[in-house]
């Protein structure tokens, strides 16, 4: 359901009393969707661990049984016709051995990600550290007020960088007849502080499927940035949400982060 500011799954609960021998009726309304996304979460943490444990059972023999085959190839009196092709055959087997690997070890991310550790962060130099490691298109910074959160700088700057990446990505797509521009800023309100990251690329198509693990739009995509991104804004009491932009085609990535107590606005 959707109610003022906030659309979700929520509990629905009904109980009446009395009060001064007046009967009132109480319904208590409850916001699930953290809770639910905790547990979908776990699931997935445990299936990537299987999942994960029984590749690298399988792989890591097929890399050595594929690295022995290589050298007894090469000291055998092969016609070399042979020799090139089973050559050739093996190195994609150890070539997809390591990205199947590689794979595997993203997704750990999730099932491993650390608990912050928290110190006061001021925002404004951490979105323009992060924006200035992007290279392939100038990211405008829009400044903000002066702030600081209680986060793990580490894993805020990461979250950072993966919106930001995206963005590029969205503005660099090969749909677009020129490249569009990205521009990450921050502003404040009575509670949090929230960061904006914003494309001018084609827009989200599937927002359906957004945070769903495996998922990609992207050639070459694992489906781990996003996810691991709201995974670590929520770690930190926040929030991350993506829209597509109503002033223009695009999205726009905001990340939502408690203010410190003694900063909040009088």
């Amino acid at each position: 359901m959707t109610f003022p500011g906030k659309h979700g799954r929520w509990a629905i609960s009904h109980t009446a009393f009395r009060e001064n021998g007046v009967p009132h009726e109480l319904l208590i309304i409850s916001d699930l969707s953290r809770a639910l996304r905790e547990e979908e979460r776990q699931a997935w943490q445990r299936l990537i661990r299987v999942l994960g444990h029984e590749l690298n059972n399988s792989l890591a023999p097929i890399k050595s049984i594929a690295g022995t085959l290589q050298s007894v190839t090469a000291r055998a009196a092969l016609p070399e016709e042979v020799h090139q092709d089973v050559a050739q055959g093996l190195k994609v087997i150890e070539n997809r051995v390591e990205s199947l690997g590689r794979f595997m070890q993203a997704y750990t991310q999730l099932a491993r990600m650390p608990a912050p550790v928290r110190s006061r962060v001021e925002v404004g130099s951490l979105v323009e550290r992060a924006a200035s490691l992007e290279r392939r298109l100038p990211v405008k910074v829009v400044e903000g007020p002066r702030v600081n959160v209680d986060a793990d700088a580490d894993q805020l700057e990461q979250l950072l960088i993966n919106l930001i990446r995206n963005a590029t990505d969205a503005s660099l797509d090969a749909s677009l007849r020129q490249p569009g521009s990205v521009e990450v800023g921050w502003r404040t309100n009575a509670r949090s502080v929230e960061v904006f990251i914003r494309d001018e690329g084609p827009g989200l198509l599937n927002s359906d499927n957004l945070f769903v693990p495996f998922f990609t739009t992207k050639h070459g995509g694992s489906g781990i940035g996003l996810i691991l991104s709201r995974q670590i804004a929520e770690s930190h009491g926040g929030a991350l949400q993506l829209a597509n932009r109503r002033d223009r085609t695009g999205c726009e990535a905001t990340v939502a982060l408690p203010l410190i107590y003694d900063e909040l606005p009088a």
